[in-house]
C-alpha cells in the first residue's frame, strides 16, 4: 500500500536528520577528535573544567527527561489522515468537515490513564484517544478516550480521583492499578462514578489492541455551522476492524511476558501495511432539544444511547507513518481541548469547562514554558501571526518593533478576522444566574445508567465484570471500604451486589431500591456489536520434527488472509527449511490470537513444553487448529473453537473467542 505523503510531513521533513555517516561535532557545530575521554591534567589527573565538550554532552544528558504526564504518561503514537465521507456543511463550518474526500493530516496518541511511563500496557485502565488534527485553519484537537464516560461530573474533583488511583503516597504501591484501598475508597463515597465503573469493570478497560478500540470524546462539545445553528454534539471513533478485548488473566501475564504489548502491536501493525483505520462518528442533538431527555446532556457520567441519538459517521482515520523519534513526537506532543477551529465549539459541561483551563497550565511545565506550540510535532501547517514573544524555547524570530495592538507603526498588524472571513467567534449562548458552588440536580441520579449499562450486557460478559470486581476489591485491605463498595452497586444489580460479596466474603445487601428502568442499549455490548473477521490476527504456527502439513500451503493461505504468521518451535534457527521465529522460551500463547498445531515432539520434555503452550490458550478462550494426525491434548478434541482442518481453523479465528468453553 503506498504510502501517502501529506503536508504536516513535508513540514516535519525540514526537521528530520541522519546521523549516520556524518562527523561527530558538538550542538555548535565544532568537530570532536576525541570522544572516549574527557580532558584531564595528566592521564591519571583530574577533569578540568575547561573540557567543554565533557560539559556540554554531560549537561545535555542531565536535562534529556522531561516531566512526565501526570495522567496518560504511557503512551504511544502515530502519524497518518483522516478522509471525509461526506460533506458536514449542514451541522458545522469546520473546513475540514467540509467537503466530501477532504483530507487532514493527523497525529494521534494512545495512552493508559493511570500507570507511570514505564508501566505495563495491558493494565486494567481507561485508554486515552487523542487525536490533533493539522487543519488549514489551524490545529484541532479532540482529546477522548476509550470510554464514554467518566468517573466524575466537575473538574473540581479531578485531583481528588487522580490522587485516589495513583499508587498511595506512604509506600508509593500498586503501580498502574485501581485494586487498592484508596481507589475504591473514593469510589464508595463519590457515587457519581458508579456508571464509568461498571465501564471500568468491562472487558472495555483492556483491549486487545489499540487498533481493536473505540474511542470517544467523553464531553458534550457544540458544532455550528455558517449559519449559527447549533448542535450539542459527542464524538466517537469506531475501530474498522471492530472492538476486541483480552481475558483477564492473559492481560496479566502478558504484562510480564511482554509490557509493550499494545505499542509494538501498533508499531509492528503500520511496518507492515496493515494500517489501523477508524471512522469518525459524530452524535447530534439540535439545541433547542436540550431539556428533551431523560437524562443532563451536559453529564460527563451519562452516554446519549446511540438508540435514541444515532451516530453519523462523517468520514475514516488511518494511521499509516510511525513516529521517527518517541522523544521529538510522542513524547513532545501537546494536546488541550481548547485547541478548535470555526464550527467547534465548548458547552457547558463542567468537566470540560475546567479541561479548558487544565490542559494549557499542564503542557506549561512538562515542555518549559509558554512556546510548546512551536515544536515540530506541535507546530499548525497554516501560518500563525500574533504579538505573544519571548519565553522559554522561543524559535521564532519575529523582527519589527512592533509586539501589541492597536498599532500605527505596523498598520494596525496582525490583525483581528472578522467571521466571514474565518475568524473564530463564539457561540452566542444566553447565560445568567447566581454565582454558587452547586450542581444541577439534574446530575443526581448516579444509578440509572450504571444499571442500563448491566442489563445491556451478555451473560458472558456479566460474569467477567462480577469477576472484575472480585478482583479488585479482593486487594482491598480494609473490609469496611469493600462492604461500603458492595452496598453501592447493590443499587445497580442486586444479583452483581450479591455475586461480589460472595466472593470477597462480604455480608450480603440487603434488598435496595435499584433504579425502576429496564432499558438496554445494546450498542454498549462488544459481544452483541461483534466484528468477525481474522484480517491482521496473530497466530503462532507449531513446528515439529514430524510435521506433515504444507508448511509452504498453510503459510501462503493464512497470509492470503491478512492473517500474521509467526513459527514456533523448541529452537531458533531452521527446521524443515523454515525459519524458526519464536521459542516457547522466548513466546507465549497470550501473544497470539490463535495457535496451529502441525506437529508432536519425540522429546517428552519438549512435548510437555508444547502442551502447555497449548492448553493456555485454550484457557483463554482461543482457537485452535490441529493438523492431520495430531492427537495432542485428546481432552481438548472436537470442542468449540479447535478446528481439524485449515479452512475452519481461520473460520473459528474469526470470532475470536470461543465462550461457549
Amino acid at each position: 500500500m503506498k504510502k501517502e505523503i501529506n503536508q504536516k510531513q513535508q513540514q516535519l521533513e525540514a526537521f528530520r536528520v541522519s546521523d549516520k555517516n556524518q562527523p561527530l561535532t558538538t550542538n555548535q557545530g565544532l568537530k570532536i577528535s576525541e570522544d572516549e575521554h574527557s580532558l584531564k591534567a595528566g592521564d591519571r589527573g583530574p577533569t578540568l573544567l575547561e573540557d567543554f565538550h565533557f560539559r556540554e554532552k554531560m549537561t545535555h544528558f542531565d536535562h534529556e527527561r522531561i516531566p512526565e504526564r501526570v495522567v496518560h504518561a504511557r503512551g504511544s503514537a502515530a502519524h497518518g489522515i483522516f478522509e471525509t465521507y461526506e460533506c458536514a456543511s449542514d451541522i458545522t463550518k469546520a473546513q475540514f468537515l467540509n467537503g466530501k474526500g477532504t483530507k487532514t493530516p493527523v497525529f494521534v496518541r494512545f495512552s493508559t490513564v493511570a500507570g507511570s511511563r514505564g508501566s505495563a500496557d495491558t493494565v486494567r485502565d481507561a485508554r486515552g484517544f487523542a487525536t490533533k488534527f493539522y487543519t488549514q485553519e489551524g490545529n484541532y484537537d479532540l482529546v477522548g478516550n476509550n470510554i464514554p464516560v467518566f468517573f466524575i461530573q466537575d473538574a473540581i474533583k479531578f485531583p481528588d480521583f487522580v490522587h485516589a488511583v495513583k499508587p498511595e503516597p506512604n509506600n508509593e504501591i500498586p503501580q498502574a492499578q485501581s485494586a487498592h484501598d484508596t481507589f475504591w475508597d473514593f469510589i464508595a463515597n463519590n457515587q457519581e462514578s458508579a456508571h464509568m465503573v461498571m465501564w471500568h469493570m468491562s472487558d472495555r478497560s483492556i483491549p486487545r489492541s489499540y487498533r481493536m478500540m473505540e474511542g470517544f470524546g467523553v464531553n458534550t462539545y457544540r458544532f455550528i455551522n455558517a449559519e449559527g445553528k447549533s448542535h450539542f454534539v459527542k464524538f466517537h471513533w469506531k475501530p474498522v476492524l471492530g472492538v476486541k478485548s483480552l481475558v483477564w488473566d492473559e492481560a496479566q501475564i502478558i504484562a510480564g511476558k511482554d509490557p509493550d504489548f499494545h505499542r509494538r502491536d501498533l508499531w509492528d501493525s503500520i511496518e507492515r501495511g496493515d494500517y489501523p483505520e477508524w471512522e469518525l462518528g459524530v452524535q447530534l442533538i439540535p439545541h433547542e432539544d436540550e431539556f428533551k431527555f431523560s437524562f443532563d446532556i451536559l453529564d460527563a457520567t451519562k452516554i446519549w444511547p446511540e438508540e435514541e441519538v444515532p451516530v453519523r459517521i462523517l468520514g475514516k482515520m488511518t494511521l499509516n507513518k510511525n513516529v521517527d523519534n518517541f522523544f521529538a513526537e510522542t513524547e513532545q506532543a501537546a494536546f488541550h481541548v481548547g485547541h478548535v477551529v470555526p464550527g467547534i465549539d465548548f458547552s457547558n459541561d463542567p468537566l470540560l469547562q475546567g479541561r479548558l483551563f487544565s490542559y494549557t497550565d499542564t503542557q506549561l511545565i512538562r515542555l518549559g514554558g509558554p512556546n510548546f506550540h512551536e515544536l515540530p510535532i506541535n507546530k499548525p501547517i497554516c501560518p500563525f501571526h500574533n504579538n505573544q514573544r519571548d519565553g522559554y524555547g522561543r524559535q521564532t524570530i519575529n523582527v519589527g518593533q512592533v509586539s501589541y495592538h492597536k498599532n500605527s507603526l505596523a498598520d494596525n498588524t496582525p490583525y483581528p478576522v472578522p467571521e466571514a472571513e474565518g475568524g473564530y467567534t463564539h457561540y452566542e449562548e444566553k447565560v445568567e444566574g447566581h454565582k454558587v458552588r452547586a450542581r444541577s440536580e439534574s446530575f443526581k441520579d448516579h444509578f440509572t445508567q450504571a444499571r442500563l449499562f448491566w442489563l445491556s450486557m451478555t451473560d458472558i460478559e456479566k460474569e467477567h465484570i462480577i469477576n472484575a470486581f472480585s478482583f479488585e476489591l479482593g486487594k482491598v485491605k480494609n473490609k469496611a471500604i469493600r462492604k461500603q463498595v458492595v452496598d453501592m452497586f447493590a443499587h445497580v444489580s442486586h444479583t452483581l451486589a450479591t455475586a461480589i460479596a460472595d466472593n470477597i466474603g462480604i455480608v450480603p445487601p440487603v434488598h435496595v431500591e435499584v433504579p425502576h428502568t429496564m432499558q438496554t442499549s445494546p450498542a454498549v455490548s462488544q459481544i452483541l456489536n461483534a466484528i468477525e473477521s481474522v484480517k491482521t490476527f496473530k497466530v503462532a504456527v507449531i513446528v515439529a520434527e514430524n510435521t506433515e502439513e504444507n508448511l509452504n500451503d498453510l503459510i501462503a493461505t493464512l497470509l492470503s488472509k491478512n492473517i500474521v504468521v509467526e513459527l514456533i518451535s523448541t529452537k531458533q534457527g531452521l527446521l524443515n527449511g523454515f525459519e524458526i521465529h519464536e521459542t516457547f522460551a522466548t513466546a507465549s500463547s497470550v501473544l497470539y490470537d490463535g495457535i496451529y498445531v502441525t506437529g508432536s515432539y519425540h522429546d517428552s520434555h519438549q512435548q510437555i513444553k508444547a502442551e502447555q503452550f497449548i492448553e493456555e490458550a485454550y484457557q483463554h478462550f482461543k482457537t485452535i487448529g490441529l493438523a492431520k494426525n495430531v492427537s495432542v491434548l485428546p481432552h481438548i478434541a472436537n470442542k468449540n473453537g479447535v478446528a481439524n482442518n485449515l479452512p475452519s481453523f481461520i473460520q473459528f479465528l474469526s470470532k475470536h473467542r470461543h465462550w461457549e468453553r
